[in-house]
């Protein structure tokens, strides 16, 4: 009898039908009934693991059968519950980014705090209907694919004693139980099962410092184990992510999927991610959707990036037509989804534009190449170390007139920026807080000298300053953290922490 490994998990919903995926143990015909409604969909297999996603155009609570026998709700939950996209009320979306999946003891606790996730499927369980988000963006690091839990790592020697990469995901086999792992806790597994959720990767659900720079690409291409790993990365990604992310129109369309369902296997997944990772334009990652009067774009700012130095680009050629043609909407506003922020503090932007100079030869090759190693061990990546992408963007969003809110997760603490119509909204991390020593070098660096300092090294390099300016409006908060946003007249964002109880730390008005 086929078992749910993971899920069920409520992916892309809107205002006529809900999509539920789950991994299961053996092939099988799974079946979504609300009510006396139905939605059913035949597994595809790749390394072995099986997989299906249904469609169902009905709401209320609902059971998940594997060739018709019940397997979801477990006995004693509470019941998971589809609730189709209702625009004559406010929207609320929840966001978040960076959770490692370690154990939740007193020893974990100390070093990686509190798992808000966790804490807000708590929370939610104990919350009517009324008052659950209607969807949840998780902004990449949903899982650690270089930093693996005890468990995970047990996990690996236990399978291939003694092989490198020995700390950290060799395949597809391993992204699997990574992701099991991260996803079947009993309150994480329920509030995906019943909260709606988009996703998009940053680089730890691949390795650290992920599309850096060509320098990183062409030291990662000599690592003997790497190209197994991104194309299982990738592969993995695509299986466990982004296929949610579509709808179920998009889904008919893709190539891959019907490749898949048609029976094709493992070969055709590696291909593909083989082919994503070497002509990022061979795929999008992006993606849209439209919420009423609002358009959440959700940008993929890892896979994309040119990497050519002195011709950066955070969004190539072709991805950066895609996201003209995706603010050029009649929406009243726009919601942008990107992994790192675009508005940094102040300080750390100038440092960022500065070292992009020096690596891409501005006092010459000996300073570029200490500098490509100070960009890759201080992560100085972000929007502001592609200087040419930064300045595109800010006239493309400063021209539109409309509020803009960008959604980041990433630096491993929290803040609310703005500059005119544009506001910068980062929460990070969910669970996986920088220490004490850290958070302090951080306020001393990014939010006190660094202005000085950064400004002065930009004018020694001869940067021209930004085409505008943004301060920080809220925090920055260091402790694990979710935020909550109301669209409604206004706009009302608000930061939770889970010290105690699943609590509000702070909130802004846009």
């Amino acid at each position: 009898m086929p078992e749910l490994l993971v899920g069920p998990m409520l992916r892309y919903v809107d205002e006529t039908s809900a999509s539920i995926w789950v991994e299961t143990s053996q092939p099988c015909e799974v079946t979504v009934e609300v009510g006396a409604t139905r939605g059913r969909a035949s597994t595809f297999t790749v390394h072995g693991h099986h997989y299906a996603i249904v469609d169902v155009e009905a709401e209320g609570a609902y059971e998940v059968r594997l060739d018709g026998e019940k397997v979801w709700p477990p006995p004693d939950s509470r019941a998971s519950r589809i609730m189709l996209l209702d625009l004559s009320k406010p929207v609320r979306l929840a966001f978040g980014s960076c959770r490692t999946s370690v154990p939740h003891d007193a020893a974990h606790n100390a070093t990686h705090g509190p798992d808000v996730l966790r804490a807000y499927g708590a929370h939610l369980m104990q919350t009517a209907d009324d008052d659950w988000p209607e969807l949840l963006l998780l902004l990449g690091d949903q899982v650690y694919a270089d930093s693996p839990s005890p468990e995970m790592l047990d996990f690996i020697k236990e399978r291939r004693p003694g092989q490198e990469p020995a700390k950290e995901i060799a395949d597809f086999e391993e992204y699997a139980e990574l992701y099991r792992q991260a996803w079947t806790e009993p309150e994480i597994r329920w509030l995906l099962s019943t909260v709606p959720t988009a996703m998009i990767f940053d680089d730890h659900d691949l390795r650290d410092d992920w599309n850096t720079s060509r320098d990183w690409r062409r030291k990662m291409a000599k690592v003997e184990w790497w190209p197994r790993r991104v194309i299982a990365g990738l592969g993995a990604y695509w299986v466990y992510q982004h296929l949610g992310n579509l709808s179920p129109a998009e889904r008919a369309d893709d190539p891959l999927l019907q490749k898949l369902t048609a029976g094709g296997g493992a070969e055709v997944l590696d291909a593909f991610a083989a082919r994503a990772d070497a002509d990022p334009s061979s795929n999008r990652w992006s993606y849209s959707r439209d919420l009423g009067d609002t358009r959440l774009i959700m940008v993929d700012t890892r896979c994309a990036r040119q990497l050519v130095p002195r011709d950066r680009m955070m969004l190539d050629p072709a991805e950066w037509s895609w996201l003209l043609e995706q603010v050029d909407s009649p929406a009243r506003r726009l919601i942008i989804g990107s992994s790192i922020p675009y508005l940094l503090p102040e300080g750390v932007h100038y440092v960022q534009n500065w070292n992009e100079a020096l690596c891409d030869g501005k006092w010459g090759k000996l300073v570029a190449r200490l500098s490509e190693a100070f960009r890759q061990a201080f992560d100085l990546e972000h929007w502001a170390a592609f200087r040419q992408s930064f300045d595109q963007l800010g006239s493309l969003l400063k021209d539109l007139g409309k509020p803009v809110m960008i959604l980041s997760g990433d630096v491993h603490y929290s803040y609310a920026a703005r500059s005119g119509n544009i506001h910068q909204l980062v929460c990070s991390p969910i669970r996986n807080p920088l220490s004490r020593t850290l958070r302090l070098a951080n306020v001393i660096t990014q939010f006190g000298i660094a202005t000085l300092i950064g400004r002065f090294l930009a004018r020694l390099a001869g940067l021209p300053r930004p085409p505008f300016r943004w301060k920080i409006v809220k925090g920055p908060w260091f402790q694990n953290a979710l935020a909550q946003m109301e669209l409604g007249e206004g706009t009302t964002v608000s930061w939770y922490g889970a010290q105690k109880k699943f609590e509000e730390i702070d909130s802004v008005r846009l």
